[in-house]
């Protein structure tokens, strides 16, 4: 089945946050994490099905929810996983927050391996703890861990979690098998929680494959909690939904409290419908996606390369969301950002929202229809050609 993802859809004045920030109807918005395309058909019929019913009450999650979810990874990523070891919540971000409260003491430590996702430092620094960057390693063109770094920070008995995003954002890598056995060595000896967020797991490109954490042993499983949710892969960010895996039971009973004390243990009906029609039908929409988005990238880097040879693109292994290097321009990620949007009314995300260490990047979404992304990379030329 054919699906149009060069078609244009206007999202200006449907309360988008991406399109809808800007006052100026001139700004091209290329920043916020969302895609410009209609979720999947399958998604669609669910939610139209579920909407001419006509009552929306308080909504009991059916069998058939765990059921699309463990099938899923098992089928995607090899991954087989009990069910009953399930918590639903609101977002990600939302789960984040439950688990580090649930999972710490006010001031006890948490690393995040920067540059990284900006919400897990606020997600940290609301629970009252404190973050430890380990900064990844940025050579010739790509990232590395710097697990010297890592063992030191693991070492401190105030470090109680590991906040480890896998694909990584806004880099782009998918960690290997063997970093990740690393990763979770260095965390049990030192007694060291990881928490991870997968939200970008489907998002892979060939070539590359994600290896979900807790699949490598009973020993990363039982020590670890994983972030899971169909958001970010099926476009459905706005209806509000994501999975906690936590196989540990006094770690899950833990978070399970948490989760209630935040109100943030219920989700829509529209949530459930949506999860359950993508996991069980979306994977053909998914494999078209995620041809178009590597053709996307593919033309970035042409462009860049034909127009913009002094800026360096990243090595993009997984997401839609590519990281660019100015440090050509030697000036600061935010008066570059501030630039593009002034003089070419173009809003991209400065590096250094993800730490210190992204102060020479900007982060560029290109899951777009061809034609925005072509305009985006023309007022990028204008602006810094």
């Amino acid at each position: 089945m054919p699906y149009d993802f060069d078609r244009v859809i206007p999202r200006r004045g449907s309360n988008s946050y991406k399109w809808d920030s800007a006052l100026d109807d001139s700004v091209l918005p290329m920043w916020v994490a969302d895609m410009d395309f209609r979720t999947a058909p399958a998604i669609i019929s669910a939610l139209e099905k579920r909407v001419s019913h006509g009552i929306f009450g308080y909504t009991k999650v059916p069998a058939a929810y765990f059921d699309a979810v463990t099938r899923w990874f098992a089928l995607q990523h090899g991954f087989v996983f009990n069910k009953d070891w399930l918590l639903y919540t609101t977002g990600v971000v939302p789960a984040l927050s439950a688990i580090i409260q649930a999972l710490t003491e006010f001031g006890d430590k948490v690393i995040v391996q920067t540059p990284v996702y900006n919400c897990f430092f606020s997600s940290i620094r609301n629970q009252r703890c404190e973050v430890v960057a380990s900064n990844l390693i940025y050579r010739d063109g790509t990232y590395a861990i710097d697990f010297t770094s890592l063992e030191q920070k693991a070492a401190d008995p105030k470090v109680k979690l590991f906040l480890l995003c896998n694909p990584h954002n806004p880099v782009g890598r998918v960690w290997s098998r063997e970093e990740l056995i690393r990763i979770g060595d260095i965390c049990l000896s030192h007694g060291v929680t990881v928490i991870v967020d997968e939200i970008h797991c489907d998002l892979v490109y060939s070539g590359h494959r994600h290896i979900p954490f807790a699949s490598l042993s009973e020993a990363f499983l039982q020590n670890s909690v994983t972030c899971t949710s169909p958001s970010k892969t099926f476009n459905l960010a706005g209806l509000q939904v994501a999975n906690i895996l936590a196989a540990n039971d006094e770690i899950r009973q833990k978070i399970d409290k948490s989760l209630n004390v935040n109100e943030v243990c219920e989700i829509n009906p529209f949530a459930v419908e949506a999860l359950i029609a993508a996991y069980n039908e979306g994977e053909p929409w998914l494999r078209a996606l995620m041809c178009y988005l590597h053709d996307n990238y593919e033309y970035l880097c042409d462009f860049f390369m034909q127009h913009l040879p002094q800026f360096r693109v990243l090595p993009l292994q997984a997401t839609y969301l590519v990281w660019v290097d100015c440090s050509v321009l030697k000036q600061s990620a935010s008066n570059i950002a501030a630039m593009l949007l002034k003089r070419e009314k173009l809003w991209v995300n400065e590096g250094s929202l993800y730490g210190a260490s992204g102060e020479d990047f900007i982060r560029i979404n290109i899951a777009c229809p061809r034609e925005i992304l072509i305009e985006g990379l023309i007022r990028i030329q204008n602006a810094l050609g």
